[in-house]
């Protein structure tokens, strides 16, 4: 019997995801990236025990975890109070790693390729069709048994098919920031800290270390506050509003970067055989960290889909089985930016968490904490 094959556009968290799991399932899978390199965006990123259980269902936990930081804490400061305390990462506590975003995707590239996946650079993809073809900018047309289209928040494969969705932006965004952590080692400054300033001027730094010397800072800004969203950033609001991190503030240098928060929701995440998995199906808002944990969840759950049933089905399937969790933590990821509600305080209920908490399709037998064992 034939092996079925995929063609995947976009080689991101969700693309490399989607390949491994389909190769460890007896498929052939070729990922299209339009760029001439394979990297990750400068910055950091939290992986919660969702995503950390699917890392381990991918074969990349291991790498991903040597290195990894694991803070002991996660604390919300608030014009200089503590308002919230949560110890992470002990025996029966929430686990989350932190890293760089070049730690985790090279994990999961070694991982996709172990697992057999072909990787292409410099190949666009343009478009798809229901059918199941793949259309690339050199004018190719790749036939597969299934097109997923994981190009990320302006995916052309997605708006090649004329899904209805909804597109959002708020009045918020973000300056991800790497730099060394310079005297800001040991005690507290081991924890995730997200400081906020909202004494006349509303500004947030999430403050999180990815290592020893690794520091990732996620500055959020109104978009209407010209002067703190500039890039490269302008370091004296910021020491004004935190002047505990001037050490590492002024260290920053040149930043290229201002995201504007958005979300972006489909009216359903397949036609016929082309599925759109991760930023492509569900953009939303980083607030409750999870844009990553979701796409590489629902890259599994479909893998798992198309074995229990036929592609039209399985994509039935996975959808049905799939979406509600994701639409949940993209509407509260939504709330939370639009009401800045975390500048009270992490609320570490099932309402922010749900999706931390879940143990993803194909993760079952994983019944210890991920990488405790």
């Amino acid at each position: 019997m034939a092996r079925r094959h995929a063609e995947i556009a976009g080689a991101g968290f969700a693309g490399l995801a989607m390949a491994t799991a389909l190769c460890q399932r007896g498929w052939t899978a070729r990922v299209h990236e339009a760029n001439a390199e394979l990297r990750a965006f400068g910055a950091g990123i939290f992986i919660w025990e969702n995503g950390l259980r699917v890392l381990r269902a991918l074969g990349a936990y291991d790498a991903v975890a040597d290195g990894a930081f694991a803070a002991p804490a996660y604390e919300t400061r608030t014009n200089g109070r503590v308002l919230s305390f949560q110890p992470i990462n002990g025996a029966g506590q929430y686990r989350l790693l932190t890293m760089t975003r070049q730690h985790l995707y090279a994990a999961m590239l070694a991982a996709a390729r172990r697992a057999g996946a072909e990787i292409v650079t410099a190949s666009e993809a343009v478009g798809a069709t229901p059918e199941g073809e793949l259309l690339l900018a050199d004018g190719r047309r790749l036939r597969a048994d299934l097109v997923v289209g994981a190009d990320g928040v302006r995916s052309k494969v997605r708006d090649s098919l004329g899904i209805p969705q909804q597109r959002r932006k708020y009045e918020d965004g973000l300056i991800r920031v790497l730099t060394d952590r310079a005297t800001l080692k040991g005690g507290d400054w081991d924890h995730v800290i997200d400081f906020w300033h909202t004494a006349g001027r509303t500004l947030r730094i999430l403050y999180t270390p990815c290592g020893a010397d690794q520091l990732y800072m996620a500055m959020m800004a109104p978009v209407a506050d010209a002067e703190a969203s500039a890039v490269p950033v302008r370091p004296g609001p910021w020491i004004e509003c935190f002047p505990q991190l001037e050490p590492v503030l002024t260290r920053i240098g040149q930043v290229a970067r201002y995201d504007v928060y958005e979300t972006t929701k489909l009216a359903q995440w397949s036609v016929g055989r082309v599925a759109i998995v991760g930023d492509s199906a569900h953009a939303m808002p980083p607030t409750l960290a999870q844009g990553a944990g979701c796409a590489v969840t629902n890259a599994l759950g479909l893998a798992v889909a198309l074995e229990e049933a036929e592609t039209a089905e399985a994509l039935r399937l996975w959808e049905a089985r799939e979406r509600p969790l994701t639409d949940h933590t993209q509407r509260r990821a939504a709330e939370i930016a639009e009401s800045r509600i975390l500048a009270s305080g992490m609320s570490w209920d099932d309402e922010g968490l749900r999706a931390a908490r879940h143990v993803p399709t194909g993760t079952g037998q994983y019944s210890d904490l991920a990488g405790t064992a």
